[in-house]
């Protein structure tokens, strides 16, 4: 029986895929003089300072309803996006935020639309980070508009703010060229895992929506769709008002499946494929947005016999009274850059799964117990390890309803894993190299060719939650978005359905 042919999203995956005879021919010398700057410049707009209104979440908050919401506005878009450090560099200054972005390029930009609250007016607005401001560049009503571009999401009913996350493609694409495209969807997704964490601190509920008409939601907000496109929308419900308190909803809606597709230079991947993923029209069916969550859908794939299988049932991470823990955890997380080579306690790696996967035990710290992802149930991981005492060197299937780590394959990787990681030190000192996979074929099947965004936002989002955990508990952690894609499922034995989407490292820090 003849293959079936290749959607866009699986063409544009294997094109950009990095192997050890052809990776030198696509790397280039990067040209500084034309690294664009991570900001966004209006040049008329009133600001919404939000520095005065910063605060400890230790703090009480105001009485007066106005300066309330200004105080938690201002603490969710900080640790959300915000500014963390300054670093001197040959080209003048480089801020870092709370967020990781590959090569600190930060793709992604923060819109605010409000609906009318006590201190943000009908509008738009644009997150500026390095005066930790809102720039309303639109002082007119839109919600009707964004209703109509999401069609008419029930999170957007009773909600007076939203998110809309957008990506500026060529901020990512003059380092990694077409494969920028995976990349930005990573650090969305990073960026989503914060902003449902630091929500959780300030009494907000994040309604991820996936599914929105992309060329109408850009001319709502003014974007140059050339340059820059929406690729994800979230209404912040206000916990603290009952009307707001709403049930999980479906977050993804399918996109068409393109397989007659022209011949594409290299330049051309990522704006092609973009185009291709979007949308124009609800695709939700008769079943509309009230369909029942994605979530019932997920199972643990991989049961392997006669393979060994470790419980990773453990006690959840304390984080402290109020989540002060994870709120101090956020503003201090930096990206480890090497690893000492020493070996982790079986018990540190099972508290970061715990954490990253099993959101329903963090109920009783205040957390949600079910956060929004697109579909979880697409997304498999694996684990090699290298150095944990008191677990088995080899490479692991981790099953996250049964609880349980299921090993696949018997052996010490460091020297392939340095291999993988394109010769990072970082793959061969750590203790565990932690495998995000997805089968491709299956969610183009489910979700057509805007799967590919959702795969990637997804595995980001995990990997922020592990990340975290990693950083709260003083390890160190790193994600790696480059790496020789066929070869990890050779090495480690991952089945070859499985496409690689993102590693994660995590090691003692030198």
């Amino acid at each position: 029986m003849p293959e079936s042919p290749l959607s866009i999203a699986q063409h544009f995956h294997e094109r950009t895929k990095y192997h050890p005879e052809t990776i030198a021919s696509k790397s280039q010398q990067l040209d500084w003089e034309t690294q664009p700057t991570p900001y966004k410049e209006y040049k008329i707009g009133k600001t919404f300072d939000l520095r005065p209104y910063l605060r400890e979440v230790s703090e009480p908050l105001s009485d007066d309803s106005k300066i309330k919401e200004a105080q938690r506005l201002s603490h969710l878009l900080l640790h959300s996006y915000g500014l963390t450090a300054k670093m001197e560099t040959m080209q003048g200054f480089h801020y870092l935020r709370s967020a990781p972005s590959a090569g600190g390029l930060y793709p992604a930009e923060v819109y605010i639309i409000s609906r009318g609250t006590p201190f943000l007016p009908p509008g738009l607005y644009n997150y500026q980070p390095v005066t930790h401001s809102l720039l309303q560049f639109w002082d007119s009503q839109v919600w009707q508009e964004l209703q109509t571009a999401c069609f008419w999401h029930p999170a957007l009913e009773n909600t007076h703010l939203a998110i809309a996350i957008t990506a500026v493609f060529y901020r990512s694409a003059w380092r990694y060229q077409d494969r920028a495209y995976r990349r930005i969807f990573l650090d969305t997704g990073h960026l989503l895992g914060n902003i449902e964490l630091a929500s959780t601190l300030n009494d907000y509920r994040p309604h991820l929506i996936g599914g929105f008409a992309d060329e109408a939601l850009n001319q709502m907000m003014y974007l140059d769709s050339k340059r820059e496109g929406a690729i994800t929308v979230i209404a912040i419900a206000d916990l603290l008002e009952i009307d707001q308190n709403l049930p999980p909803t479906k977050t993804a809606l399918p996109s068409a499946t393109q397989t007659d597709y022209p011949e594409l230079d290299d330049s051309e991947l990522l704006g092609y494929l973009h185009h291709a993923t979007k949308l124009d029209s609800d695709t939700s069916g008769s079943q509309g947005w009230t369909q029942a969550s994605i979530d019932e859908d997920i199972e643990d794939k991989y049961n392997f016999p006669f393979c060994t299988k470790v419980s990773t049932i453990t006690p959840a991470i304390d984080w402290g009274k109020n989540g002060q823990g994870l709120a101090q955890t956020i503003l201090k997380r930096r990206s480890t850059r090497s690893y000492s080579g020493g070996d982790l306690k079986l018990e540190e790696l099972l508290a970061l799964l715990d954490f990253t996967y099993q959101s329903n035990h963090y109920i009783n710290q205040g957390f949600d117990g079910s956060p929004d992802y697109f579909d979880l149930g697409l997304i498999e991981t694996f684990i090699a390890v290298s150095g944990v005492n008191g677990l088995e060197e080899g490479c692991y299937y981790y099953a996250p309803l049964a609880q349980e780590l299921r090993q696949i394959r018997f052996k010490n990787f460091r020297p392939e894993l340095h291999y993988l990681c394109l010769g990072q030190e970082l793959g061969r000192d750590a203790g565990v190299v932690l495998f995000h996979t997805a089968d491709l074929k299956k969610a183009v099947a489910k979700y057509g060719d805007r799967a590919y965004r959702y795969l990637h936002m997804d595995a980001g989002h995990l990997g922020q939650r592990f990340n975290l955990a990693a950083i709260y508990l003083r390890l160190g952690v790193s994600g790696i978005g480059g790496f020789f894609d066929d070869q990890v499922n050779e090495v480690l034995g991952i089945p070859t359905d499985e496409a690689v989407i993102y590693i994660t490292t995590l090691g003692r820090p030198r």
